[in-house]
């Protein structure tokens, strides 16, 4: 079994009002594809309620560095009173989704991601003693790398957040 290190633990970002959850999910996906992340979608759940739809998607894309290491982000976008509504911006109208949303972004260093070191109990041993002297500083460098990713992640959901503000 990998061993699963935490790098970024609960970046939250809520936000009520109008946007496209289309164009929400669009900016994640691209974003991910860009840097060379595999897209893995765990849930997608869509419930019609009477105060709107509640959509919950969870995506927990990777990408595969080393057959030692392997990066996880978990997004989890939860939106709920969803409307759709109409509106006119400059002359066009344009069809948005009025409600509220929450995005938790998650970020994970997997060591041993394949289970090599596992199968016999000195390999275990092995990989503790290499994994504290020997791979301290190369990990160093992938946790900062991948803090960076969710971060970067972050910033642009906020910035794209922010532009259906006005």
């Amino acid at each position: 079994m990998a061993e699963t290190e935490t790098i970024v633990e609960d970046r939250k970002i809520t936000y009520e009002g109008l946007f496209s959850v289309s164009d929400l999910y669009r900016l994640i996906d691209e974003y991910f594809a860009k840097i060379g992340y595999d897209k893995v979608e765990v849930k997608n759940v869509e419930v019609v309620k009477p105060e709107g739809k509640f959509i919950e998607i969870r995506l927990e894309p990777y990408k595969t560095i080393t057959d030692y290491v392997r990066y996880v982000v978990s997004v989890r976008i939860i939106c709920s009173e969803i409307k759709e509504v109409e509106i006119k911006r400059d002359g066009h109208k344009l069809r948005l989704n009025s409600g509220k949303a929450q995005i938790i972004v998650n970020g994970y260093l997997l060591t041993d991601w394949e289970g090599k070191w596992e199968s016999k109990p000195v390999y275990y041993v092995l990989r503790a003693l290499m994994n504290k002297y020997v791979f301290q500083p190369i990990t160093g460098k992938y946790k900062g790398e991948i803090a960076q990713n969710c971060e970067q992640l972050v910033s642009n959901i906020k910035a794209f957040l922010n532009l259906y503000r006005y």
